[in-house]
């Protein structure tokens, strides 16, 4: 009886130890590899920084006067509209600077997708906001929106306060 049990707590114990070296290889192969994490990453970054250019393009051409820009390097990527305007109240000079600003911020050892955007309206911050997600997590279609809504959302504040 000892003998059965023996093999039976071997053969047990073999059996478990397969599973947890069949779970652990299972986990590596679903958890990306650095280098793809990059790729994957670059790959996200070009996308969207293209959705970037033109989400700042369309603000900049509802307001005569902004002046457009790439963004790129160690920053991140990105596109920016900006204007400088002169304003006279009483003989007196004021400048009032306005600027929307999106990028990507390059791959980090955080490994997770970062979306920076910067709003100033007429020497006011608008907003400063990131927004980021885990690279394996990333839906493209979530960011776009957020381009879009901050593009939007700087558009109609800017109209706002020329308005006045």
């Amino acid at each position: 009886m000892s003998d059965d049990f023996d093999s039976r707590l071997n053969a047990a114990i073999n059996r478990g130890q397969k599973r947890a070296d069949q779970k652990a290889s299972a986990q590596r192969a679903k958890e990306m590899s650095e280098d793809e994490l990059r790729r994957l990453h670059t790959s996200l970054r070009l996308s969207l920084s293209e959705r970037i250019e033109q989400a700042v393009h369309k603000v900049a051409d509802h307001f005569p006067g902004f002046r457009e820009e790439s963004l790129f390097g160690e920053g991140g990527w990105g596109a920016a509209c900006y204007r400088d305007d002169l304003k006279l109240v009483a003989g007196r000079r004021e400048n009032q600077y306005s600027r929307l600003e999106m990028m990507i911020r390059p791959y980090s050892d955080s490994r997770v997708l970062d979306l920076k955007g910067k709003g100033t309206v007429m020497n006011r911050e608008l907003f400063n906001r990131s927004f980021f997600t885990p690279i394996g997590e990333v839906e493209s279609e979530e960011f776009e929106q957020l381009i879009d809504s901050w593009a939007i959302e700087y558009a109609e504040v800017y109209a706002l306060k020329t308005r006045v």
